[in-house]
């Protein structure tokens, strides 16, 4: 039996949230507005140079993240509060850690309870 497909790499990418935001956004495909939707060239959508081994270079994928509550703030004044602003944690929680907020207040408050 052969597999026909992507690259045990490239499957890992497409199975994370944030890599496979970054990797549609590669491609072009229009997202709405998130972390990594700036930073990339003239302050544009992240894009990745994808390595040999078909995955995202570490420092295109940290650029995407929120490591703190402070992080968090300034990509949500970028993003815009107009239409409230949901975050989760990148990995696990089955949806359990989704938070919908609308003002910093709540973001500071939120982010604390997605983290844990």
């Amino acid at each position: 039996i052969k597999f026909i497909g992507p690259t045990a790499p490239v499957m890992s990418v497409l199975g994370d949230k944030i890599g496979a935001n970054i990797l549609a956004q590669t491609a072009k495909v229009p997202s709405i507005p998130w972390s990594g939707s700036f930073g990339g060239v003239d302050d544009g959508p992240l894009e990745a140079e994808l390595t040999d081994e078909g995955t995202i270079p570490l420092d295109t994928f940290e650029m995407a993240t929120c490591r703190n509550v402070e992080e968090a703030v300034i990509a949500a004044k970028r993003i815009g509060y107009e239409n409230g602003i949901m975050i989760k944690a990148s990995e696990g929680g089955g949806g359990k850690g989704i938070r919908f907020i609308e003002t910093e207040d709540e973001l500071e408050n939120a982010y604390i309870q997605v983290q844990n």
